[in-house]
């Protein structure tokens, strides 16, 4: 059972309450979640409907910043075309690669090889540099290169702690996300955040608050997005169930996302395994190699509906893995195998 997480701010319980009223009813959509077709979902074949929707799965690029820098973005697009990917999703657009290369010149190899450029993670602020490329220091430039990658996503994975770790500093960052996603909105994109796990940590000024539902509070969820990366959630809920002073404060990385589903449409998918003597309380791994319950994940966010239609992508990632092309390989296999019970579980 789902445990709710409610705010002990009742200012921001109420704004919460209003953003959640902007959330998509639920619907099951078992009938579109089949047609998946690659080798191991066809593998799968007979065993009830595929848990992953097709033409859906995505990679950070982060995870083969070693293999780009030192092939280049070809081979390393030809290998995740062989892998059964449908899109990628930037962590800049060199990454230290071999030889030059021109934004036009990685949409046209982006597509050759049957991939979607879905996104793209960029720096929130460097205040120390006017010239920084980032959000705050040069938001047209990024929106600039973002629209001529044919972006529909452009995002930060910096976390909101531009003014600190209170309330009211939460508050102005989340003006600044507002204006980030305004900006990107009128281009025809969507401005996300990803989390990794000190978002959900608490308001140093009022320990009872969750950062995090600050910033759903206070963000236009019409402009604002989130791109929840699982691991870290889940990192977080081991490391931040219970308050500064030891009371109690569990919540469920899945609710928030059932709650305002269509304020996710990107998620990270990175596994671990679990480790209570970690400070995160699990080790990453290759995705299929840890403990986290995709198969429910994935099966309770792809119920949701938005008149019919699906809206969430999927990439995976992994820090520091041993072997980059392995771990792609895998934790493709491994999401495209995964499928509903003969009962709908």
């Amino acid at each position: 059972m789902s445990r709710k997480h409610t705010p002990a701010d009742p200012e921001l319980a109420s704004r919460l309450s209003r953003r959640g009223m902007l959330g998509v009813a639920a619907g099951a959509t078992a009938a579109a979640l089949i047609g998946a077709t690659t080798p191991a979902a066809a593998a799968g074949k007979g065993r009830g409907g595929p848990v992953l929707p097709p033409g859906r799965l995505g990679i950070q690029l982060y995870s083969l910043r070693d293999k780009v820098s030192t092939a280049g973005f070809g081979p390393v697009f030809a290998e995740l075309e062989a892998y059964g990917y449908d899109e990628i999703e930037f962590a800049g657009y060199t990454q230290g690669s071999a030889g030059a290369i021109t934004l036009a010149q990685l949409k046209r190899l982006a597509r050759d090889h049957g991939l979607h450029p879905i996104g793209s993670h960029v720096g929130y602020y460097d205040d120390n540099n006017p010239n920084a490329y980032t959000f705050a220091q040069n938001l047209t430039k990024v929106l600039d290169d973002a629209e001529a990658l044919g972006l529909k996503h452009i995002g930060t994975a910096s976390g909101p702690f531009r003014y600190g770790s209170t309330v009211d500093g939460w508050k102005r960052a989340a003006e600044d996300f507002n204006t980030y996603g305004e900006a990107a909105r009128k281009r025809g994109m969507k401005f996300y955040q990803h989390n990794h796990a000190e978002e959900f940590s608490f308001a140093t000024d009022k320990p009872n608050v969750r950062l995090y539902d600050v910033l759903l509070a206070e963000t236009d969820p019409d402009a604002v997005y989130l791109e929840m990366d699982i691991y870290w959630a889940f990192c977080a809920q081991f490391r931040f169930g219970k308050r500064p002073d030891g009371t109690p404060a569990p919540f469920e990385p899945l609710d928030y996302v059932l709650k305002q589903p269509h304020r996710y449409p990107l998620f990270h998918v990175k596994d671990g395994v679990r480790d209570e003597s970690t400070r995160d309380g699990y080790r990453m791994s290759d995705v299929g190699d840890g403990d986290i319950d995709y198969k429910k994940f994935l099966s309770k966010v792809t119920a949701r509906t938005h008149h019919g239609r699906r809206y969430h992508h999927w990439q995976t990632e992994h820090d520091n893995p041993v072997e980059s092309y392995a771990f792609a390989r895998k934790s493709s296999e491994h999401l495209h195998s995964l499928r509903t019970g003969r009962c709908g579980d």
